[in-house]
């Protein structure tokens, strides 16, 4: 070890030694059980302005086709749904993506207390860039992906597959707080939650 770096740790340890030992830090508070979580989900979805429809899965591809009606759609190639008249991503380029509408893709999770959605890019939701270019995003959520809080879904998650976390379209503000939607991804945010 260099002198100087002796010399500074030691005047650390001099400075820290009338210190107290570490507290123990108590467990984050959890959400009070919530008898709706899907519905306290939805809820919290709403609020970031994002679009919720729920419905059953027998109604679920009439729900996302009036939801992409329109416009151009991608999906990811794992996607279980036919989506009328969208095409599979075959790693398209940034410009390509760019001119398409939208996207419908599934999540890994939904977080009731936060109205978030993650995504870990499986086969059914795509490499990231799709979820984030075109201006519409339509995601699957099931009933059953719906978990109370941040903690229920980091333990399901795996932490070595790319994550994305959305809470609502996405948005900006300047300097000024003027809100600007759609800067940093899609501007519209509808998220189809199926029983």
């Amino acid at each position: 070890m260099s002198d100087a770096r002796s010399e500074i740790l030691g005047r650390v340890r001099s400075a820290l030694a009338d210190v107290s030992p570490a507290v123990a830090v108590p467990a984050p508070p959890r959400i009070t059980p919530v008898a709706d979580l899907v519905a306290l989900f939805c809820e919290r979805v709403e609020d970031y302005r994002a679009t919720v429809t729920r419905c059953s899965a027998a109604e679920l591809a009439s729900v996302v086709a009036d939801a992409v009606a329109g416009l151009s759609v991608v999906v990811p190639p794992g996607l279980d749904l036919a989506v009328p008249g969208s095409v599979a991503d075959d790693d398209l380029s940034a410009a390509e993506l760019d001119a398409i509408g939208a996207v419908v893709t599934a999540a890994r999770v939904g977080i009731a207390e936060t109205g978030t959605i993650v995504l870990d890019h499986a086969d059914d939701q795509g490499r990231r860039a799709i979820s984030l270019v075109p201006d519409r995003h339509v995601c699957v959520v099931r009933e059953d992906q719906v978990v109370a809080d941040v903690p229920d879904a980091v333990a399901l998650l795996d932490p070595a597959r790319p994550l994305t976390w959305i809470s609502g379209p996405s948005a900006t503000s300047d300097i000024e707080l003027d809100r600007v939607e759609g800067v940093h991804g899609p501007r519209t945010l509808h998220v189809v939650v199926v029983a």
